[in-house]
């Protein structure tokens, strides 16, 4: 009896560890995360109930976590009702409902090391009583500066174009962000060099001691057949990311309560854990936050420490007003405190730009960072979020502090800029780098520089070498276009001037008139943490010969839809159409698929 008694309790108990073993079955669920009207729900965050696992839905709503058997998977976003789901199947789909009754605690930024404090000033989020920065399509309070558009110039008069290189990228996820929204951006986000920038080209690498190499084309202007296109290709040396020296980062991040959601702070988290997995022993990271003040929450940490990162990242939360300036003098603090000779020392900087205590003017902010440039710490910024974006401060920021600025409107975003283009993005191989083009006024009546209005320079801060410039990343690509109306062509022509009166004009210096050269380049860079300069010159001549390249299709495509978008006074006879046409010739160098993307960006646009 006794045996049979043990018998019956033993196999119970083998029954109950055997339905644990079950429960606990490791199990990638993936799904998507929808709305009353079926529609996806963008950075709806999923994660596993008393776990700090968690991740965010796509632009399609997708998500994929891995949890197991018999977990509870939560479902949350901004204005809608919490959801939870017991993990019994692979595939979870969840429609989620509006809650206008919800009410949000604005906490202050915690960690590990900090206990919540939370406010009690209460938000009411609903359709109605959504605060001004979750909603864009209800008040939108974003900024840009406006600067108008380069004109023709007289070679006579103006033979020389100076400029500072740009690789930032952010104006083309911008407008992508608006496009795909179903509305058209302002025209002053729209910044032609920054779109034509954020794709790569196939342009030769430097094969000698410069870091950087000049490539030259020319071919007929697709938006103005009688005019010529000249693109000026830059490439910077690559280095494979194991190679690159040790980094001292800083992750300055906003916590005020203009980045709360799931687009805010919730992606800001995803994209630096993103970061995180590809740093190396030798890497450091320390996080500073900033709402009300500047608080560190992780010391100077080692890259392969990765979890701990994560934890403090994973503990961040949003609430209070916006101490940007108190936030930027930590950080760069804390960068000296640890800083790396000969490594890689950089702040990587993520927020919507909304500065609203203590340094916050755009002129008060460049001083804050020109008074910093000089240190050997580079600044990185990322934009975030929609309806407050503050896009003129962040030039400033990334212009004036030896950096660079992208937008983050996705993870895919966040993957391309910190993972995919990690060398380009945060090691910099050619600082103050300028252009300067001289026109042979006797093939050129007139020229235009497209775009790079926020980087022009005079010509004598070519050879001022105190003059700051913009930086080139490890494997990065820049891309300038010039637009010229060639000598000899009749009518009335824009930017020429009448023969002067009191002094000679127009007489062409006798050598330039038999030179087959259309203009001369020459470039100016420093290697980085030297003080002198050095220059690279490039002629270049017009064969007539117009089978191009992809890359100067593409580039032109690119160029045509900024100027239809800005409705640009020189877009000519451009048409969606023709950009499509053009872009769709251009796609031959397309490793990511980031042109097809542009292509069907494009043809979006078509329907507004």
């Amino acid at each position: 009896m006794k045996v049979i008694k043990f018998s019956l309790i033993f196999s119970a108990f083998m029954c109950i560890i055997c339905m644990s073993g079950l429960s606990a079955q490791p199990l990638t669920v993936t799904g998507t995360v929808t709305d009353e009207n079926d529609l996806p729900l963008i950075g709806a965050s999923v994660s596993i109930e008393k776990s700090r696992k968690g991740t965010v839905s796509n632009e399609q709503g997708k998500y994929s976590i891995s949890a197991n058997r018999g977990d509870i998977l939560c479902f949350s976003y901004i204005g809608y009702k919490t959801q939870k789901v017991k993990v019994n199947r692979p595939v979870i789909d969840v429609k989620l409902s509006p809650d206008n009754s919800l009410l949000l605690e604005e906490c202050i930024v915690t960690s590990d090391e900090a206990n919540v404090r939370t406010l009690s000033k209460q938000m009411a989020v609903g359709s109605l009583a959504m605060p001004a920065y979750f909603c864009n399509r209800y008040e939108n309070r974003e900024e840009y500066s406006h600067n108008a558009e380069n004109r023709f110039k007289s070679p006579v008069k103006n033979p020389l174009s100076t400029f500072s290189i740009d690789v930032d990228a952010a104006s083309y996820g911008n407008i992508r962000r608006f496009i795909n929204q179903g509305e058209l951006p302002p025209k002053d986000a729209i910044r032609i060099e920054e779109m034509i920038n954020y794709f790569d080209y196939d342009y030769p690498k430097p094969t000698g001691n410069d870091p950087v190499r000049i490539t030259t084309e020319v071919g007929i202007c697709p938006w103005n057949k009688a005019h010529r296109l000249v693109q000026i290709g830059l490439k910077a040396r690559e280095i494979e990311s194991r190679n690159l020296p040790a980094s001292n980062f800083v992750f300055l991040i906003d916590v005020s309560g203009s980045m709360f959601g799931p687009t805010r702070l919730e992606l800001v988290k995803s994209s630096l854990r993103l970061l995180a997995n590809n740093l190396r022993e030798k890497d450091r990271v320390a996080i500073v936050t900033y709402c009300g003040t500047a608080k560190v929450v992780l010391p100077s940490t080692p890259g392969n420490e990765k979890q701990k990162i994560k934890d403090v990242l994973a503990n961040l939360s949003a609430g209070g007003s916006t101490a940007g300036g108190a936030g930027i003098e930590e950080a760069y603090r804390i960068a000296q405190k640890n800083f790396i000779a000969q490594g890689n020392n950089r702040i990587i900087l993520c927020t919507d730009g909304d500065f609203n205590v203590g340094v916050s003017s755009e002129a008060e902010l460049e001083n804050l960072i020109e008074s910093k440039r000089e240190s050997g710490i580079y600044l990185t910024v990322l934009g975030y979020g929609m309806g407050n974006y503050k896009d003129n401060k962040m030039q400033v920021l990334a212009q004036k502090g030896n950096g660079n600025h992208a937008y983050i409107d996705n993870i895919q975003e966040a993957n391309k800029v910190l993972v995919n283009e990690f060398g380009s993005t945060m090691y910099a191989v050619a600082q103050d780098v300028k252009l300067q083009v001289e026109f042979n006024p006797a093939k050129v009546a007139s020229y235009r520089l497209v775009g790079y209005e926020t980087r022009m320079l005079n010509d004598e801060d070519f050879n001022d070498d105190t003059q700051d410039a913009g930086e080139m990343g490890a494997g990065h690509t820049v891309t300038a276009l010039y637009e010229i109306i060639p000598a000899g062509t009749s009518g009335n022509v824009p930017g020429s001037i009448d023969a002067l009166k009191y002094q000679p004009s127009g007489n062409t210096n006798t050598q330039t008139v038999n030179s087959p050269e259309l203009l001369t380049i020459k470039l100016r860079y420093k290697t980085p943490g030297e003080k002198s300069s050095r220059k690279i010159e490039k002629s270049v001549t017009d064969a007539g010969n117009d089978q191009v390249s992809a890359d100067f299709r593409f580039a032109s495509a690119v160029a045509m839809f900024a100027q239809l978008l800005r409705d640009s006074d020189y877009k000519g006879n451009a048409t969606y159409d023709n950009v499509i046409e053009t872009a769709e010739k251009g796609l031959s160098f397309d490793p990511e698929g980031y042109r097809a993307e542009f292509i069907r960006l494009v043809q979006s646009t078509k329907g507004f």
